[in-house]
């Protein structure tokens, strides 16, 4: 039996372990003991606690793996990555942070590495449409819009997270880079918001967020852009938090104590932003890709698995990664370096097996042509 190592134990972790721990060895690392425990009682999984950032710990963790999964923090993802990679091990990651992962490819070829880097719903499932459709001919333009939702709206936010609040208020100030008329362009965060119906959701309000990554790299498009997904208000109130300083890393000195603003703003929206674990909510997702006059459309609606407790956001992340995960150990691809999904979509036996294995897990991605 194959042995995978995922870093992190955090919600993304749950639905890997869910699906993964049926068919392989699992080993789960986390700092922190309590989280490591219930995914070890639910799933029957192997655990060990260990602090990630210290010297030669993401080595040691990883030393028996055949594949690492990496779904960590943003802040330590890049380093992470470049750990894992420099042990030698191939990797899917799904840790999303602001560095470019190809300045680890060198490396990676250098250790006969495979890294699936982005490897999440968005980016990920988005850069997975991408690649298909880029295969089979030129593709004038892509739009991904993605967010997770309770289903119940409570003021003032209408919004919790499904991951950490801090790579949430991280996208709320990096800024976002886009493509339009062939050209790169950066504006910030929250911008340029538009309304969007959704069928059994309605309205909600999209903004521009540093979502495209890799493709801007990889993908000749003359346009493309990603946008975040929330309840109409809560994107207003998230710039006034960040226009007046809330969301700021400069220290500041208040009663002979020095801390930023954003240590206290994460600490508090962390009490309102808590999903609950039974909590009902929903991922919704729609990419749109622009081929020869015709504009293709894959899109995804999932909600909380009350029978597993998974949340959707959890499904349809972590189930990316684990279906990505599995394609490589089938053998549907072997190639050496940095391979972003856009790479996997091209190739369309990997991709029709991820897409088969996501729907066995209820997973189920509707494409179908728009008509205008």
């Amino acid at each position: 039996m194959k042995k995978i190592c995922i870093l992190g134990a955090g919600r993304m972790s749950h639905a890997m372990a869910y699906d993964l721990s049926r068919d392989f060895q699992l080993t789960l690392v986390d700092r922190d003991d309590e989280a490591l425990q219930v995914l070890k009682k639910k799933y029957g999984v192997q655990t060990e606690k260990a602090d990630l950032l210290g010297e030669g710990e993401v080595a040691r963790v990883t030393a028996d793996a055949d594949l690492v999964i990496g779904a960590v923090p943003g802040f330590m993802a890049h380093r992470t990555l470049g750990e894992v990679i420099r042990s030698g091990k191939n990797v899917v990651d799904i840790s999303f942070g602001p560095e470019d992962p190809f300045e680890w490819d060198e490396l990676a070829r250098e250790k006969n590495v495979t890294a699936i880097v982005d490897a999440g719903v968005a980016p990920g499932m988005s850069n997975l449409f991408l690649g298909r459709q880029a295969a089979l001919g030129p593709v004038q333009s892509f739009a991904c819009y993605v967010g997770g939702l309770p289903v119940e709206r409570k003021w003032p936010f209408e919004y919790k997270a499904p991951f950490s609040p801090v790579d949430v208020i991280e996208e709320y100030t990096r800024p976002a880079r886009f493509r339009r008329g062939g050209k790169v362009l950066v504006m910030p965060a929250l911008s340029e918001p538009e309304r969007i119906d959704f069928e059994a959701i309605g309205s909600l309000e999209a903004f521009n967020t540093d979502g495209l990554r890799t493709l801007l790299h990889t993908m000749d498009v003359p346009d493309m852009v990603e946008k975040t997904l929330r309840y109409p208000g809560h994107r207003a109130l998230m710039e006034a938090f960040r226009e007046t300083g809330l969301f700021s890393e400069e220290k500041i000195k208040v009663n002979g104590m020095e801390l930023s603003p954003l240590e206290i703003t994460a600490k508090k929206l962390l009490e309102h932003w808590k999903l609950d674990d039974n909590e009902a909510e929903f991922t919704v997702m729609r990419v749109d890709i622009v081929q020869e006059g015709k504009r293709r459309r894959y899109q995804l609606l999932d909600f909380r698995d009350q029978e597993s407790g998974l949340s959707s956001m959890a499904r349809s992340t972590g189930f990316a990664a684990t279906a990505m995960a599995r394609a490589f150990l089938a053998g549907f691809f072997d190639e050496k370096g940095i391979r972003p999904p856009e790479f996997l979509g091209a190739n369309d036996a990997a991709f029709q097996f991820i897409m088969k294995h996501l729907d066995s897990l209820g997973v189920e991605w509707l494409s179908f042509d728009v008509v205008e």
